[in-house]
């Protein structure tokens, strides 16, 4: 799964006129860089100089930020993070508000029906363009209901084994599933979360039988990995790092296009025989749907200048993302090539939730 994001610039910015280059995939394949890539260059005008330095349009009332996330999530950890750079860039206070439930749904519904106007935003994860393919009754559209600020950041996963699974390598896991089908097992984090999808993903492409078992939440999940209860997991790379470290787990392949800073040493499941394997944990602010394109751009630009921060940046990297940034239209697109691709995960998987 390719990057969707624009190259780098210097870090914590991209510059809203860089298109990214789209590399050659396999035939018809629609890769997230071809998604992303979509329109960049004719939008790249239209979105040239969304850079003010301090907000135009609410200095006198606080931006009302909704999670849909629970406090103590990561998303919920690294918008916290950047909250206190993003209000000086602003020239206004930031309230974050955590509304938890249903995967998401709960909070995002407060986002859709928000008033028009900048006064409110959203940031959502992978889940936002994952629910409309598991559950069968959302009460918006994921989305035309909403308008897509900016790709703020990401965070690489890492499929881990207990030390008893004889596997040091993907390849080594694969061979021995498929010797053994029905015998291995993976835990998630919950039914049609990011990271069962990412272990569904695994499994359908490498063409192997591994039983699921669901978790509520990270934390236990990561306790019963270790403790042996399961066997293997799809889990963020931070806080895994440790435990990898100390042996408690062992890393097969994490599940970006390139390894990653800190988890050097291990290898990619794309470059262990499941080429074009990409996954990561995405974060967005958004707004409701109309959202001026005037608030756009000072919101968008109110996230580039926070980034410009080395508070920010710091906090952001010491949560486990990677900047990213990405202009507002290639966010559209983004998330348009993001509810495609997961719908055919969902489907592989064979998950639907009431």
């Amino acid at each position: 799964m390719p990057n969707p994001h624009p190259p780098k610039a210097a870090p914590g910015r991209c510059h809203p006129d860089a298109a990214p280059a789209v590399p050659a995939g396999p035939a018809g394949a629609v890769t997230r860089r071809t998604a992303a890539a979509w329109g960049a260059a004719a939008l790249a005008a239209a979105w040239t100089g969304l850079r003010p330095a301090r907000a135009q349009g609410h200095p006198d009332r606080p931006l009302r930020v909704i999670l849909p996330l629970s406090a103590g999530s990561g998303a919920d950890g690294a918008i916290r993070a950047i909250s206190a750079s993003l209000a000086k860039a602003l020239g206004q206070p930031v309230v974050i508000e955590n509304l938890p439930g249903a995967g998401g749904i709960t909070g995002t519904a407060q986002i859709v029906r928000a008033p028009k106007d900048g006064s409110v935003i959203g940031v959502v994860s992978n889940n936002h363009v994952v629910n409309p393919s598991v559950y069968r009754n959302i009460p918006f559209d994921s989305l035309a209901d909403i308008t897509p600020i900016t790709i703020l950041g990401a965070t690489p996963f890492v499929l881990v084994a207990h030390p008893a699974v004889p596997a040091a390598n993907v390849r080594e896991l694969i061979a021995y599933a498929k010797a053994r089908p029905g015998v291995l097992n993976y835990g998630s984090s919950g039914n049609g979360t990011i990271l069962h999808l990412g272990a569904a993903m695994f499994v359908d492409r490498a063409g192997l039988d591994i039983k699921h078992i669901p978790y509520k939440g990270m934390g236990p999940l990561m306790n019963d990995v270790i403790g042996g209860q399961v066997q293997l997991a799809v889990v963020a790379a931070a806080p895994a790092a440790p435990h990898i470290q100390s042996g408690a787990l062992r890393a097969l392949g994490v599940t970006t296009a390139a390894r990653v800073p800190t988890l050097p040493g291990v290898p990619t499941i794309a470059e262990q025989g499941l080429p074009g394997f990409e996954l990561d944990g995405w974060i967005a602010p958004v707004g409701p749907a109309g959202l001026p394109k005037a608030e756009i751009a000072r919101l968008y630009g109110g996230f580039q200048a926070a980034m410009d921060m080395p508070a920010a940046r710091d906090a952001l990297v010491a949560q486990g993302y990677e900047i990213k940034l990405t202009p507002p239209g290639q966010a559209a697109a983004f998330f348009r090539s993001e509810a495609a691709r997961m719908a055919q995960v969902v489907k592989n998987a064979h998950l639907t939730m009431d």
